[in-house]
């Protein structure tokens, strides 16, 4: 399966960035984007993100948005993973997973539009738990996280700080031609 993420060179700085349980992520460094005197950067996950959703027949796959790191599910998605030589990574901000993703042949990529914000996901496994249908999905679309950077360490923006500094970075982005 294909890695949505564009192919990075050694030379892209990468950073850890921690979230507010305490969970890191290594990111490469896209963008710095100084705002009233704090930097604030704009970092893709060097592992691949992956979103679990529950499948139904009779429904639209549903985004689980945030999860338990112990989960059950997470278990059982790490042992389907173990078959494909990939590892899940309970990370900070997204799950993530590490391994040789296959790339697809063209007749068997198949797109789904999972969710009502139009992302656009790849299957790339599905398992049971207790007679409940699960799917890890890759996004299509590059996944971007937001964190800012004090005193040389990095934190993902969350919550309502998140809410209040998002448009000032998209502005400050639309203004370099991003």
């Amino acid at each position: 399966m294909a890695n949505p993420q564009s192919p990075k060179t050694s030379e892209v700085p990468t950073l850890h960035i921690t979230d507010s349980q305490g969970n890191e992520l290594l990111c490469f460094l896209e963008q710095v984007v100084p705002l009233n005197g704090i930097e604030y950067v704009l970092l893709t996950p060097v592992d691949t993100p992956v979103s679990l959703f529950k499948l139904s027949a009779n429904n639209d796959p549903e985004l689980i948005k945030t999860i338990n790191k112990t989960e059950p599910i997470l278990e059982v998605a790490d042992s389907v993973l173990q078959e494909y030589d990939l590892k899940l990574i309970r990370s900070a901000v997204t799950l993530t997973i590490t391994g040789e993703l296959e790339e697809p042949e063209p007749e068997e990529f198949e797109e789904k539009d999972l969710d009502e914000d139009s992302e656009l996901y790849e299957l790339l496994v599905n398992f049971k738990v207790k007679n409940e249908e699960y799917g890890l999905y890759i996004p299509l679309d590059p996944f971007f996280i937001v964190g800012k950077v004090i005193d040389g360490n990095t934190f993902a923006l969350e919550g309502e700080e998140f809410d209040k500094i998002q448009p000032l970075i998209e502005l400050e982005l639309e203004k370099r031609d991003f």
